[in-house]
C-alpha cells in the first residue's frame, strides 16, 4: 500500500504541527484521526493504509498534536490542554479547506471530539471513539500515571518492544511480535543516537501531577450533542479506562451508537487487528 504524504501546518501561536495524509484528495468525506495523550500519528499508520486502499478508498488524515511526534514542542507547557488542541484541529481543518469530516479519536483524541461537538458540531459527519467515552474510570487514569515516565530507557527498538510487552502484555494478549515492534517505533524516536519517548516530557509531568482523589466531571452533556451523528465506540476487552457499564449507557442514550469490543486488547486498542479494520470500514462507509 502507498506511503502517506507528510505535511506541516503552522497554527496561530506559531507552532508547526505534523500531519500525514493517505489516499486521494478527491476521495469524498475525509477521515481525520486524533491520537492519545502522549501518542502521535504513527498509531494510525496501519489503519490509515487499510482505509485508503480498496475497497474503502478513503482520504485519511492523521494528526500529531502539539508536543507529540514531529509536531513542535510548546514553549508554554500550560497550553497542553484539550481545548487548545481542539482549536489546533479546527485550524488545520480550515487550512486544508475541510468543512466536514469523519473522525477517529483515540483516548484523549476522543475527548477532543467532545469539545468539537460543542464548538464545531456541523463539521462532524460521524465519529469513532476508541476506548474513550463520557466517563473516565479513575483506575485507568492511575494506571496511565503509573507507567508514564517509569519505563527504563531502551537501548534499541527491539529492547523498547520488550519493555512495552513486559509493561502491557497481560492486557494485550492479541498482540504479536510485529505489533510490539510497530508500537515501539511509534512511541520512540532516535535522537542523537539514543532512543527517547517521542513526546514533550512536560505532558507526562502535567498528567502525573493531576489530582485523582476528587470526583471527575463527566461529559454526558457533550455526548448528547452527538445525538444525530453516527457513533461507534470501540472498547478494549481489558480496558481500565472505559468500563462496560459506560459503553452500555452510551448505547442506551444514543440510538445510533454502535459498540465494538477489541478482543485481547486493553487501553487503547490497535484498530487494524482482529476484524476491527473491517468494522471501521463498514461504519465509515454507511
Amino acid at each position: 500500500m502507498a506511503e502517506g504524504t507528510d505535511r506541516f501546518i503552522t497554527v496561530p501561536d506559531g507552532l508547526a504541527l505534523h500531519m500525514r495524509i493517505h489516499g486521494d484528495d478527491n476521495a469524498g468525506t475525509p477521515v481525520v484521526c486524533l491520537p492519545g495523550l502522549t501518542r502521535n500519528l504513527l498509531d494510525f499508520e496501519d489503519i490509515a493504509r487499510i482505509l485508503a486502499a480498496a475497497p474503502h478508498n478513503r482520504r485519511v488524515i492523521a494528526i500529531s498534536s502539539r508536543g507529540r511526534g514531529l509536531s513542535d514542542r510548546d514553549p508554554q507547557p500550560e497550553r497542553y490542554t484539550i481545548p487548545v488542541e481542539a482549536g489546533d484541529v479546527v485550524n488545520m481543518l480550515d487550512q486544508l479547506e475541510i468543512s466536514r469530516a469523519a473522525f477517529i479519536g483515540t483516548s484523549r483524541g476522543g475527548l477532543i471530539l467532545h469539545v468539537l461537538a460543542m464548538a464545531q458540531l456541523d463539521r462532524i459527519e460521524r465519529l469513532v471513539l476508541n476506548d474513550i467515552g463520557p466517563v473516565l474510570e479513575v483506575e485507568g487514569l492511575r494506571q496511565i500515571q503509573g507507567y508514564l515516565g517509569s519505563r527504563r530507557a531502551p537501548q534499541s527498538f527491539a529492547d523498547a518492544a520488550d519493555i512495552l510487552r513486559a509493561t502491557h502484555g497481560a492486557e494485550f494478549p492479541a498482540l504479536g511480535t510485529e505489533d510490539w515492534t510497530g508500537m515501539s517505533r511509534a512511541l520512540y524516536r532516535e535522537i542523537d543516537g539514543k532512543l527517547a519517548a517521542d513526546f514533550d516530557t512536560a505532558i507526562a509531568e502535567q498528567f502525573r501531577a493531576a489530582d485523582l482523589s476528587q470526583p471527575l466531571p463527566d461529559l454526558w452533556a457533550q455526548f448528547a450533542l452527538l445525538a444525530d451523528k453516527p457513533v461507534m465506540v470501540v472498547r478494549g476487552e481489558h480496558s481500565r479506562l472505559l468500563s462496560p457499564e459506560t459503553v452500555t449507557e452510551m448505547a442506551r442514550r444514543h440510538a445510533g451508537c454502535v459498540a465494538v469490543e477489541a478482543r485481547g486488547q486493553g487501553h487503547a486498542p490497535l484498530l487494524h487487528l482482529n476484524g476491527l479494520a473491517e468494522s471501521l470500514g463498514r461504519f465509515l462507509a454507511i
